[in-house]
């Protein structure tokens, strides 16, 4: 009884491994079958389709900005903007912390050299009357040209020597020949000028003008108009 048993239990198993020596290498076949057609065929028609589409979409974007009619209307426009930009005349740039100064015209540099800027010193008398000694930065324009310039003292030009500060009308107010020989106003007081110490410069040690030495000063006095544009940073 025992050996039938046996018997019919190998036969049993025999089936069973011929079934799944088929089954297997088909269920590997199909397997192989759907890689292949996803990674040779699907993919390749989904990349084909949508670079496609992404070339049609760039033609179209690349023919509209090249549209010369497009292009020549807004020529006028853009070149105004680019004078806006780089100002178009002539303009100056000054560097407070180098204490360098750049003369442009038509874009380009004509004149570079050492300035003084403000010190940055502050003095102080009361709540009410305090100052610190700086140049302001920003975009400034020129408000006047002066030949033969003459210095009006402020109040804080006495306190700082420790004197009397005089009527606004005092002739105390006024000194000749310290400013050079001329001065370009920035508004708000502060002036581009000469200097008797032009040992100075390159260094931050001026109330807040812009000190320069002779030659420079009438190269940029020379150049610059009334509504130049200067830049302080």
């Amino acid at each position: 009884m025992n050996k039938i048993n046996l018997n019919g239990f190998k036969n049993l198993l025999v089936k069973l491994t011929s079934k799944w020596f088929v089954v297997i290498p088909a269920v590997l076949l199909v397997w192989a079958l759907g890689v292949y057609l996803v990674m040779f065929a699907l993919v390749p028609a989904w990349q084909e389709w949508s670079s496609g589409k992404f070339i049609r979409s760039n033609k179209l974007v690349f023919s509209e900005s090249i549209d010369s009619a497009a292009f020549v209307k807004n020529t006028p426009r853009l070149q105004r903007r680019l004078a806006s930009a780089t100002t178009g005349g002539a303009y100056m740039v000054i560097n407070t912390t180098s204490n360098r100064f750049w003369l442009y015209k038509n874009n380009e540099v004509i004149t570079e050299g050492q300035v003084s800027t403000g010190s940055y010193i502050q003095l102080v008398v009361d709540e009410n009357r305090n100052w610190i000694f700086k140049t302001p930065k920003g975009i400034h324009t020129i408000k006047g040209k002066i030949t033969d310039p003459v210095w009006r003292r402020p109040d804080w030009a006495f306190i700082e020597e420790g004197l009397p500060v005089p009527h606004s009308t005092h002739p105390s107010r006024y000194e000749y020949g310290v400013l050079g020989d001329y001065a370009l106003s920035l508004g708000d007081g502060y002036l581009i000028h000469g200097t008797l110490y032009q040992r100075l410069l390159g260094m931050p040690v001026t109330h807040g003008c812009i000190r320069m030495n002779d030659q420079d000063l009438e190269a940029v006095f020379k150049t610059l108009q009334v509504g130049s544009k200067v830049v302080i940073y």
